[in-house]
């Protein structure tokens, strides 16, 4: 068991979605505190009174986790009130809509400084006290577009094949230590990242409802699942955390079928992987 009543966790993006359940699921186990971040600071405020009700305790950081001295400062925060991290899961990301000509490139740097940066920042911040720990654990969230790279998902895909590309590297470096790294991919999970993603520049604004309809549609896994199944994930030592059947299968494909991987799972799912097609 890699959670004891010595672990202190951080979990970024925890207003809502899976950041909220994983730092709710955290407050179960039998652990000495919990560091939650976000930008949105009522939504954070509401997660610390889910994680309370608990009896662990919990302090609220408001950051955004794409600029790297309010990370550091996040770190320095954290460890003033609970002297030190065992467990840092970096969960906060954005979605972007539109192809790569409507997307500007302040768009995709706008995705990319949260998605891709936020999660080298938080490494590097918490890095030395994770170090410092007889067991540690850093997780980090990519997606099932860090295996496969529909239409549409330039940026999003670009920020998730970073982030496992970097997780797994990493992991590698620290292989036989006391930090252990794993990256996450979870499938469709029903969360409001596909209602609160920027469409880019010059997209078309139906682009938006129309993504979130699909998104909608196609998410079968619960906030509380994917949680069950990243908790699960750390206390096995899990490197690689599959959540949901669908993450399941699109890595298989993906490994079967690298050239045209894209087809295959549209065949199977019956339907195109596109807004412009439907």
């Amino acid at each position: 068991m890699t959670l004891s009543s010595k672990s202190v966790a951080v979990v970024t993006g925890a207003a809502s979605g899976i950041g909220r359940a994983l730092a709710v699921r955290l407050a179960k186990e039998i652990i000495a505190g919990i560091a939650i971040a976000d930008i949105n600071e009522d939504g954070l405020a509401a997660t610390a009174s889910m994680v309370a009700e608990n009896g662990i305790p919990v302090t609220t950081h408001v950051v955004d986790v794409g600029d790297l001295e309010q990370v550091k400062q996040f770190a320095y925060e954290v460890l003033e009130r609970h002297a030190r991290v065992t467990h840092l899961i970096n969960n906060a990301g954005v979605g972007l809509f539109g192809t790569f000509e409507h997307v500007s490139i302040e768009d995709i740097e706008w995705l990319m400084r949260i998605n891709f940066w936020g999660v080298v920042y938080g490494c590097k911040a918490f890095l030395p006290t994770l170090l410092e720990q007889d067991d540690a654990h850093i997780v980090n969230i990519s997606s099932v577009f860090g295996f496969i790279a529909p239409e549409e998902q330039t940026a999003y895909c670009a920020s998730k094949f970073a982030v496992r590309g970097f997780t797994e590297s990493l992991r590698h470096e620290y292989r036989g230590t006391n930090l252990y790294v794993s990256s996450v991919h979870p499938g469709g999970v029903l969360t409001n990242i596909a209602r609160n993603s920027k469409i880019g520049e010059n997209t078309p604004e139906e682009w938006k409802q129309q993504g979130a309809r699909f998104f909608d549609k196609v998410a079968k896994t619960s906030p509380d699942e994917a949680a069950e199944t990243i908790v699960k994930g750390i206390k096995k030592r899990n490197p690689r955390i599959l959540i949901g059947k669908d993450a399941r299968a699109i890595s298989s494909i993906a490994r079967l079928f690298p050239k045209n991987y894209l087809g295959v799972i549209e065949r199977i799912a019956g339907h195109k992987m596109s807004l412009r097609k439907k």
